[in-house]
């Protein structure tokens, strides 16, 4: 069993930054590859990247490649990620996860979720 904490929300203004945590409690949780998506109202809970195992790979969805980077840190159990150049677009409720079996880039794939922590982005 995995436990995922996100934390590092907020509200900021375009064109601003944020860095998002989130701490992964059990054993096995460097075991996994790493996760975020994010989910705007009313619309479904998005890909945004992921991280492989040892941090060697990452992915991203085209909206956020050159302004978010995910990293890991397996020794503190802990995925980050940094957002910078923040637009509207990227308001939503980030949600980290855990373990993946098969297609990464959706949300049914995954095995262990965080509660989300919320982005808001104004202009």
């Amino acid at each position: 069993q995995v436990q995922l904490v996100e934390s590092g929300g907020g509200t900021v203004q375009a064109g601003g930054s944020l860095r998002l945590s989130c701490a992964a409690s059990g054993h096995t949780a460097r075991n996994y590859p790493l996760g975020w998506f994010r989910q705007a109202p009313g619309k479904e809970r998005e890909f945004v990247t992921a991280v492989s195992v040892n941090g060697g790979s990452t992915f991203y969805t085209d909206s956020v490649k050159g302004r978010f980077t995910i990293s890991r840190d397996n020794a503190k159990s802990t995925v980050w990620l940094q957002m910078n150049s923040l637009t509207p677009e990227d308001t939503a409720v980030y949600y980290c996860a855990a373990d993946p079996e098969g297609d990464y880039t959706r949300a049914r794939s995954w095995t262990y979720w965080g509660q989300g922590t919320q982005v808001t982005v104004s202009s």
